[in-house]
Order: structure tokens, then sequence, then C-alpha cells
């Protein structure tokens, strides 16, 4: 079996997309007379910088000779790359599912581009040229970086012991005609609501049924007309054909790790870094605070440890799901989900594990019922009517807007690789969005 990975063909200002280059790929493998095993899309780390918004990377896995399959790959990238944004750097990788001499190299590079920031040169082109593989980069070649994890990800993922095992997932994407590119999509809303409903929870993040918003319909100017995600192949593809729209062009099924949460690392505070996604538990010590734009922040700290606060923020994008973050209070014990950069967890999801279900209030007399005064400073309260006197403030309970379990970001303002508490699997209670 050969493996040809694919990443950084697509512009965030001129469109185009690579799983769009991947389906091309497959079309021409199979008029070359060859068969294409499956179609591999791979999410990878959400906090490089330079990615697109999903930062997926591609891999073909046919029965053509890796050297044919190779020149196919290389000049459908001459064809179809926008090279001409000088943020797009595309890099063609391809294998035997051997995965070459450098096989260890190789297979835990996916985890890796999933998890860390990589440099191109030192972890991936050097070892590329060592192994002696056939691959292809333009302009700086940082694209060789995804389509190297790529080539690696369905032997890697889940082979490291520490790590995550796969959990694969599926996407039917669906594709407009050339001529129609840039322009408004015609897609029923009606029958992506319908079908939405018909299939949910096999399939996921298809709409917004708080914002109304069929998110499955990009608004980008490359090709893809919408995508369905979900559980299974049968149930994606059964989705995609019901939905109304314009003429399609062609249509794939791709294999994937989307919604699987793979990108996060159980960490102690003190491992905390830059450009990771973490998961780690701590206690609310700075109250949410809404800032301008419609941002919400707070302070989660590690009183059993030695490190610092962190700070949290629900940015605007994730509309409902600040109201919760409002929602909580200082001594609500978290567990919180997202990407760390600049300092500040970007937050897709977090679990309450314990709030905080009481409040320091003025005394009641306990022989009139009425609100004691304060007797002056450090000098407690007493009941100017009854004589009756109390130290301090007691505690009283209150009532909260949140539940134990966890929360999550709405379908969408989702990461691609953000696993949807509907998928199930997780440790406490969960609260879905749809």
């Amino acid at each position: 079996m050969t493996i040809v990975g694919l990443d950084d063909t697509d512009s965030r200002t001129r469109g185009m997309c690579t799983t769009y280059a991947a389906a091309v790929l497959a079309e021409r493998v199979r008029r070359a007379g060859g068969n294409v095993e499956r179609l591999l899309l791979v999410r990878l780390n959400p906090a490089v910088e330079y990615k697109t918004r999903g930062n997926a990377a591609l891999a073909v896995h046919c029965d053509l000779p890796v050297d044919e399959a190779f020149e196919l790959a290389t000049d459908l990238v001459d064809e179809t790359a926008e090279v001409a944004d000088e943020r797009t750097n595309p890099g063609v990788v391809a294998t035997t599912d051997g995965l070459g001499s450098r096989s260890d190299w190789l297979r835990k590079l996916p985890h890796r581009a999933i998890r860390e920031v990589l440099d191109p040169e030192k972890d991936v082109i050097e070892p590329l040229a060592d192994g002696g593989y056939h691959y292809s980069g333009w302009g700086s070649g940082r694209g060789l970086v995804g389509a190297s994890a790529a080539a690696g990800a369905w032997a890697g993922l889940g082979e490291d012991p520490v790590a995550q095992p796969a959990d694969w997932t599926y996407e039917c994407l669906t594709y407009r005609e050339r001529d129609r590119w840039g322009s408004e999509r015609d897609v029923s809303p009606e029958s992506v609501f319908s079908v939405a409903d018909e299939f949910y929870p096999d399939i996921w993040d298809t709409v917004d049924r708080g914002e109304g918003e069929a998110v499955c319909v990009p608004n980008t100017p490359g090709p893809v007309l919408y995508g369905i995600r979900g559980d299974d192949r049968e149930s994606v593809e059964e989705a995609a054909a019901a939905i109304e729209s314009e003429p399609v062009a062609r249509r794939e099924t791709f294999v994937t790790n989307q919604g699987t949460d793979m990108h996060l690392q159980t960490v102690e505070p003190d491992e905390i870094a830059e450009d990771r996604a973490v998961r780690v538990t701590g206690e609310v010590v700075e109250a949410p605070e809404t800032r301008e734009g419609g941002h919400v922040f707070f302070s989660l700290g590690f009183p059993d440890a030695a490190a610092d606060p962190l700070a949290c923020a629900a940015f605007e994008p994730t509309k409902r799901f600040r109201d919760r973050v409002r929602a909580l209070r200082v001594g609500d014990r978290l567990t919180v989900c997202g990407e760390v950069s600049d300092g500040t967890c970007k937050l897709e999801k977090f679990a309450v594990r314990d709030l905080d279900t009481t409040e320091l209030a003025t005394p009641d007399c306990p022989d009139c019922g009425r609100s004691m005064e304060s007797a002056g400073a450090n000098a407690g309260y007493r009941c100017r009517d009854c004589g009756t006197s109390a130290e301090g403030k007691v505690k009283q309970p209150i009532a909260r807007d949140l539940e134990l379990g966890w929360y999550e970001v709405p379908p969408c303002a989702r990461r691609h690789i953000s696993k949807p508490l509907v998928r199930g699997g997780f440790d406490a209670a969960t609260h879905p969005e749809r």
C-alpha cells in the first residue's frame, strides 16, 4: 500500500482546500487504474500560528507504486495550490505503509504535530532526507510537516501507550462546481436542519440551533459546499445525500480525528506551556469579568501547587457559552480544556467538579427574624430591637445556575478537533450544546 501525504495547498484569502486536493488526487489515482483504500483527514495542533482555520493535513492510501502516486500528487499541487499567497507553502510526502527506513520517527510524528509546534527543518525535512523518502516542498516547505504527519497517522495514532488511542470519526465532504467557487452557496437551510434532527446524535456539529446557523456550510471562497461529520460512514454519507443544494461536483468521505480531543494533554499546573492544548484542574480565584468586545475572563488558581494562576477566556464568538462562564464564582473547582496562547487558556469546554453553594450574609436576629446591623468596626452585629448579637457574617445557601459536569462551546464556535459532549466518554455528567 502506498501513502501520499498532502498539506498547505489552501489560502486564507484565496480559498482552495487541501481536502479538495486529496479528493482530486483520489480521482486521478482511480483513473490511472489504482484502487483507493481510504482518504485520511488529520487535524493538527490548533495553536499553530500560521495555520488556516482547521489546520488539516491529508493522506491518500492507494495501491499505485510510490513513484507514480508521488508524481500524480506533485503535478496536482503544481496545478491547484494557491502558491501566490506567501503563507501557502505546500508539501507532498509519499511512502509505503511500512513507513520507510525511519518508520519509528514517522509513527511518532502525528502525535507531536497534533500537540506541539514543530521545527520544519529539524523535525521533518532532515529526517525525510535522511530516510530517502519521496518528498517535495514549495515555498518554505512548511507543508511537509503536515504532509509527513498525515502519512504516518494511520499507523502512528494510537500506538503511543502514553497518548490517547485513535478514535476515528468520519466526514463526508461535498464540493461545488468550479465556476461557482467564490459565489454565495445555495444550500437549503430547511433541509440541513431536517437532516440534523433526523441523524443526531450519529452526526454532530451540523447546525447550531441556538444561533439558527447551518455550521456545516462554510463561508470561505473555497470549493467545499458542505461537510457532514459523524461517528460512522453510513450516517454521514446518507445525511449528505439528503441535503438539497446547488449542483454537486464531487463527494468524498474521509476518515478523520475530528471530534476526538486528541490535541488535549492532561497536565499538572507547572506543566502548562504556550501553544499547547491542555486539560488542567484548579479553582476559580478571580471572578469572571466581561471585558471590551464581550470577552469573558476569569483566573484559575492552583492552591496545592507552586504555579501561577492561569487566565481563562471565553471569547465573543463562543456566544452563549459565555453565560456558563459568567455563572462561575470564586471557590468553584473546575477542569478546563483549551489552547494556551499568550498566557491565556482559550476555553473549549470545562467541567464543574465542585460548586461553592454558600455565601456570607448579614445574620438575622434569632428572636425577631429581622436583619441585624453592624455593631461597629470588628464588633460583629446586633439587633437594636432585641439586643441579640452575632460575631460576624454567617454562611447561607445560594442557588446556582450551574450543575456539576461538562459544559462546551456551541457548534458555531467548536474547533474541528474538539470532542462534542454528545459523543460521550466523559468522566462526569454532560450538558451538550446543539
